[in-house]
């Protein structure tokens, strides 16, 4: 009876232990998002073309072999880029979070992880994080040799608030 208990009190102790390790990890994970994220944060956007705070980090240098600029831009909440266009158009490819994005004229659509927007040549938009939802987000711009982006002006509370 006696080794039937002190087995129970060790079968106890160890499951206890396992749990708090479950628990340990999970916190961690939590709290440690850079070991969450595919790329680096990358470098603050300047407050000039982004509304809230956004990072960008470059993946693939525009060179005149593939004219094409490729980079991974982190949206904190609510943060969102000015109006812009693009000469050649943009490919937006959701990798984490929610937000929204908005072809000028048209209503605001929510996107989401594994969502690819292709936004028109010449098209003034933005996209951003929604306010309860971090965003992250590849960009490719293709066909380079026709230039980067025209930024306008930011985007207002209304507007980024409205489904229209």
């Amino acid at each position: 009876m006696r080794t039937i208990i002190t087995l129970v009190v060790a079968l106890l102790l160890l499951i206890g232990q396992a749990c708090n390790t479950i628990v340990e990890k999970q916190e961690n994970r939590e709290s440690d998002s850079s070991e969450q994220a595919i790329f680096p944060k990358g470098e603050a956007g300047p407050a000039t073309n982004f509304t809230g705070n956004a990072y960008n980090y470059g993946l693939v240098a525009n060179d005149s072999i593939y004219n094409t600029l490729v980079g991974n831009v982190y949206f904190e909440k609510s943060a969102r880029s000015n109006w812009h266009s693009h000469p050649s158009g943009q490919i937006l490819i959701v990798l984490d979070g929610e937000g929204y994005h908005q072809l000028e004229g048209q209503p605001r659509q929510t996107m989401k992880k594994g969502d690819v927007i292709k936004v028109p040549a010449n098209t003034r938009h933005w996209h951003g994080a929604t306010e309860n939802e971090s965003l992250t987000q590849m960009y490719i711009l293709p066909k380079t040799e026709n230039g980067f982006v025209t930024w306008f002006e930011p985007v207002t509370d209304e507007q980024y608030k409205s489904n229209n």
